[in-house]
């Protein structure tokens, strides 16, 4: 789950790291009262967990409290729109921050290695943009540091890292605490990511983290009930982000046939047979066990928020889960909804005879068997 801008810093800021003054505001005159205790001098940042805020027109910097309370103003309540987010996020706060005066930016950051079952600590000189690119056209500027679960980091391991990513002198000694501040924060944060881009390098000397992206643990957020409220809008889409709010196992994907299936074995096979009979799936939905018919009905809502989905394909299987529960919550969402796209069912196991019943006579096509039922939507969708 990713945090906040502002919430990372507070994060890392707990742990020692150096991160620029400042606050939260909701509305244009907490805007006012951040941008006036900083001196006027600020940058307002759209608070959305989103990529490329800035080239959406969510990152601005002022010289005057009034003009970023203004910005700030025109900002909450909008929706901001990206290349990578082209279904946009609606700001509903804003980060009023120091400026940073920057001599130079470089990049850190701790993830961890899944083919060596081992955090890495990633250091760059070249900070201040996307770490792929920098990958891709100069992969000798990236060093880096393994993190053996067994003893952890040691001081001598930190410094050679940090001299191979050639940090200059006078900024070493700040990066190794720097790098051992995030690796801890990591650990005890039950991290997946914890990123610093840029680390600033100021002229008088300092290490800041002018930006911060701190990713958690999805699995762990019971160990972390701080962060209750951002569950709810930390997924990158919105409709993700719906399901979140829902309690629904949903991601969504590129292709335009809604699947529907209890358990999430059962739903991947549904995806398999889709693309085998030549669709593209929407989506990953994975109902539950037990699931009633009001929660189906949720299901089935959700899936067709989404306006690319032109066949919805519903995979029951009968075990906890009853089949008339199921083919009532069908009936009921499509009784409140308006359904224009072929919808095929296939119900098997518990009270399956009962839900086929229920269903006769209706809009949805009937299957006996998982591939028929992926046969005939890609057939129906794409006619």
């Amino acid at each position: 789950m990713k945090l906040h801008e502002y919430q990372s810093k507070d994060l890392l800021e707990s742990y020692g790291v150096p991160v620029p003054k400042g606050r939260t505001a909701t509305d244009a005159d907490t805007a006012r009262q951040a941008a006036e205790a900083l001196g006027g001098k600020c940058v307002v940042k759209a608070q959305v967990l989103m990529g490329g805020r800035g080239k959406a027109g969510g990152v601005k910097l002022f010289d005057s409290a009034e003009e970023a309370a203004k910005f700030a103003g025109e900002l909450i309540g909008k929706r901001l729109v990206s290349i990578q987010n082209p279904d946009g996020m609606i700001v509903e706060k804003v980060l009023v921050s120091e400026l940073v005066d920057i001599a130079e930016e470089y990049y850190l950051s701790v993830l961890l290695d899944r083919a060596t079952q081992q955090l890495v600590v990633m250091i760059s000189k070249e900070g201040g943009m996307e770490i792929e690119q920098v990958a891709h056209d100069k992969p000798e500027a990236i060093v880096r540091l393994q993190v053996n679960p067994a003893w952890g980091l040691a001081d001598f391991e930190v410094r050679d890292a940090v001299r191979a990513a050639k940090i200059p002198g006078p900024a070493q000694r700040q990066m190794v605490g720097m790098i051992k501040s995030l690796v801890k924060a990591y650990i005890e944060s039950d991290g997946d990511l914890v990123e610093i881009n840029p680390v600033a390098w100021t002229p008088e000397g300092k290490l800041i983290a002018a930006d911060a992206k701190v990713s958690i643990d999805e699995n762990a957020l019971f160990r972390h009930p701080e962060y209750d409220e951002t569950k709810d809008d930390a997924a990158d889409d919105p409709l993700e982000a719906e399901a979140t709010r829902r309690g629904i196992a949903f991601v969504k994907l590129d292709g335009d046939i809604g699947i529907i299936g209890n358990g999430a074995g059962l739903v991947m096979c549904s995806m398999d047979e889709v693309k085998a009979a030549g669709g593209q799936p929407a989506n990953f939905l994975d109902v539950g066990g037990g699931a009633q018919a009001e929660r189906v009905k949720s299901c089935v809502e959700l899936c067709l928020m989404n306006k690319s989905v032109r066949g919805l394909l519903i995979n029951i299987f009968g075990g906890i889960t009853r089949g008339d529960e199921v083919a009532k919550g069908i009936l009921e969402a499509f009784s409140t909804l308006d359904v224009n796209i072929p919808v095929v069912a296939r119900v098997e196991g518990t009270a399956a005879e009962e839900a086929l019943k229920l269903l006769e006579g209706t809009q949805i096509v009937g299957a006996s068997t998982m591939q028929e039922a992926a046969q005939k939507i890609v057939a129906l969708a794409y006619a």
